[in-house]
């Protein structure tokens, strides 16, 4: 894909996304960069603009929010901006026993990690179809993989991630567009941040299960660009993962149920 182009990305303002947004600012993409805190796209979108002489719009909005989708696949048309390429990046995460959540962290973990995610490529993928080029890149995580006891929904939330993209991947064969499923596994970021002050991970966990961010989103840019169905980070993780496609389903549960008694 050629330079200056249009990415659009959510959850920007941090971790995974702020880091694919300086890769694809110096690459010579155009951004739109979305996430609630303003200050900080803000700030962002001016430093890129002016060490990368791309043009970069900050857009501040919830998308957790009922209709979030819409609302910005309309404010994008009425700036007449094209995407070219859509990373939908925003997600949230909440761990702990299921039967503890507050209805309002359900909702609001499936409405950002599935229902924002499925709405925006619906709304931004017909243009992409209609132009005969695009590209789409989907964060899932290496949890889409297996059941994950005390993040049952963030896993299964994942898992769909993975399956959807896989099947829109196949489904768009042919027309141009490309659909990337990035897996991560632990990535140093807020997200993880705090998860280790509940379970008190330990430095030799973080040395061995651990990428930067910046890492992460190095090897996400270099798949999408290729139009890979599916990539997942480090050989760490794709050992893992391998392991758990080959693995009988009870040995799988068995392995999570053991790591949640050890969390607690």
């Amino acid at each position: 894909m050629s330079p200056n182009h249009t990415a659009l990305i959510t959850g920007a303002s941090a971790g995974i996304g702020h880091e694919l947004a300086k890769i694809f600012a110096a690459n010579g993409h155009n951004l739109i960069l979305v996430a609630r805190r303003k200050q900080k796209l803000v700030s962002l979108a001016r430093n890129l603009s002016s060490k990368h002489a791309i043009e970069a719009t900050p857009i501040a909005m919830d998308l957790a929010a009922d209709g979030a989708a819409e609302a910005l696949f309309d404010e994008v048309a009425e700036r007449e901006l094209n995407v070219e390429s859509l990373v939908n990046n925003a997600g949230v995460a909440f761990s702990g026993r299921y039967r503890n959540m507050k209805p309002a962290q359900i909702s609001t973990l499936l409405h950002l990690n599935i229902v924002n995610l499925a709405e925006m490529t619906r709304l931004f993928l017909p243009p992409m179809v209609a132009a005969g080029s695009g590209r789409i890149m989907n964060l899932a995580s290496i949890a889409a993989f297996q059941p994950m006891p005390l993040m049952s929904l963030y896993a299964a939330s994942k898992a769909f991630v993975l399956s959807f993209s896989e099947g829109l991947s196949a489904e768009l064969a042919g027309t141009g567009v490309t659909v990337t499923a990035l897996c991560p596994g632990f990535t140093d970021t807020e997200m993880l941040e705090k998860g280790e002050q509940k379970t008190g991970r330990n430095e030799a966990f973080r040395a061995l299960m651990v990428m930067p961010p910046e890492n992460v989103a190095a090897q996400g840019y270099a798949a999408m660009m290729r139009g890979d169905p599916v990539h997942v980070t480090g050989l760490t993780n794709k050992g893992f993962t391998t392991l758990t496609q080959l693995a009988p389903r009870w040995a799988i549960r068995g392995l999570g149920a053991l790591a949640a008694r050890e969390r607690g």
